[in-house]
């Protein structure tokens, strides 16, 4: 009677051996079809779902800007809030397997905005995304990353008593790190990747255990310094404090500049008490650079002593232009030529108010980034060059 080698699987068309005289030409058929098998679902694993790019209600201009650079629509979603301020959410198609980015910034109504977007992803999450990804331009919470008070100093009777007439920040040793929070809440919800810009610290991307995309502004401010400045070769970048050396060391060996810090002291939040200036801008042209900018005072503080050091014109640029009480009046009263912000939050409110702000888009980094993503390529170009 011959061997019987082999019998059709009817279900997947792989051929399964069954008994052969030959035991090695069993484990061999066996070994084949195990291969044939692999080679199947590598093929299945390797199809990239299709995209979906949904928007947030904080800033649905960059989304717009967003999908417009990838040639595709923006998802439909619907959300509104009950009597008693709760939001809903409803997404208004399918996401089944689908590669789904929300882009939501944290501007404006920041907490009402973070659990919109926490509410978007598990909404996607439950409805068989396939990946969600976070668009977040503006990290909210990104300043509290660290518990950095001066913990004990309150048992001091001096202290104390500051601590109880102002409450003042420096003694408050229990502070949380809310950075942290942020990161564990965007993770519970279901995110698989975070995309930001210019994270306030570079640690928040430890706070996760899924992967974190954090872009620079530096290829775009360069490019802007460049077109807009026309004696920039003679100009010296500047940090407001000593926190953003090595970004600004960075644009001015990138620019071949030379580059000076300013050293501040607080004595309250959104309160300076002293700084001091740490280089020549004498007959230079100084350009302020910082990651945000919040009620300006810092910035403000930091062009007055530029101007008393002998800088012939003084330009701020910052990523994120926040912009919150004084701040506008300030930046108008200030000597600034120009105050240049991007859009990772809404800025024609705040331009139409002072001339002076100008906006850098950046939404072809963040469209690029996610093409990119959705694409399996590498986004590490974007941290050096404009994509056009």
């Amino acid at each position: 009677m011959p061997d019987k080698k082999c019998i059709e699987n009817e279900q997947n068309d792989c051929v399964m051996p069954v008994r052969s005289a030959n035991p090695i030409r069993a484990r061999s058929l066996i070994r084949d079809n195990l291969e044939k098998q692999a080679g199947c679902l590598n093929l299945i694993h390797s199809r990239m779902p299709n995209i979906k790019v949904f928007s947030g209600t904080s800033h649905p201009d960059l989304a717009q800007r967003i999908v417009d650079r990838l040639g595709i629509d923006l998802g439909k979603v619907v959300t509104k809030k009950f009597s008693n301020l709760e939001t809903c959410v409803e997404i208004g198609e399918s996401v089944r397997g689908e590669d789904v980015y929300i882009v939501q910034s944290g501007s404006g109504e920041i907490n009402d905005n973070l659990m919109e977007l926490l509410i978007m992803i598990n909404a996607c999450k439950i409805a068989s995304a396939s990946r969600v990804t976070a668009v977040i331009p503006c990290f909210p919470y990104a300043r509290q990353d660290k518990k950095d008070k001066l913990a004990g100093s309150e048992d001091n009777a001096e202290s104390k008593k500051l601590a109880k007439k102002n409450y003042d920040w420096k003694f408050r040793s229990r502070a949380p790190i809310s950075a942290k929070l942020v990161a564990n809440m965007l993770s519970v919800a279901g995110a698989d990747h975070i995309i930001t810009m210019d994270l306030h610290a570079s640690q928040i991307q430890g706070f996760f255990d899924i992967p974190v995309d954090n872009l620079y502004a530096e290829p775009a401010v360069l490019k802007w310094i460049k077109e807009n400045i026309p004696e920039w070769k003679n100009s010296i970048i500047v940090s407001p404090d000593a926190g953003g050396a090595k970004r600004v060391t960075s644009i001015a060996d990138r620019l071949n500049v030379e580059f000076a810090l300013i050293h501040k002291e607080r004595k309250k939040a959104n309160e300076v008490a002293s700084m001091v200036l740490v280089g020549d801008v004498k007959d230079k042209i100084a350009i302020l650079v910082d990651d945000m900018a919040d009620t300006c005072g810092t910035i403000v503080h930091a062009a007055d002593r530029l101007v008393e050091a002998g800088a012939t014109k003084v330009y701020a640029i910052l990523t994120h232009g926040i912009f919150s009480g004084p701040a506008i009046s300030r930046i108008n009263n200030a000597c600034f030529e120009a105050v240049v912000v991007t859009n990772t939050i809404p800025q024609d409110g705040h331009m139409r108010d002072c001339p002076k702000i100008q906006c850098i888009d950046v939404s072809m980094m963040f469209a690029e980034a996610v093409r990119r993503t959705h694409n399996g390529e590498s986004v590490s170009y974007l941290f050096s060059n404009v994509p056009y």
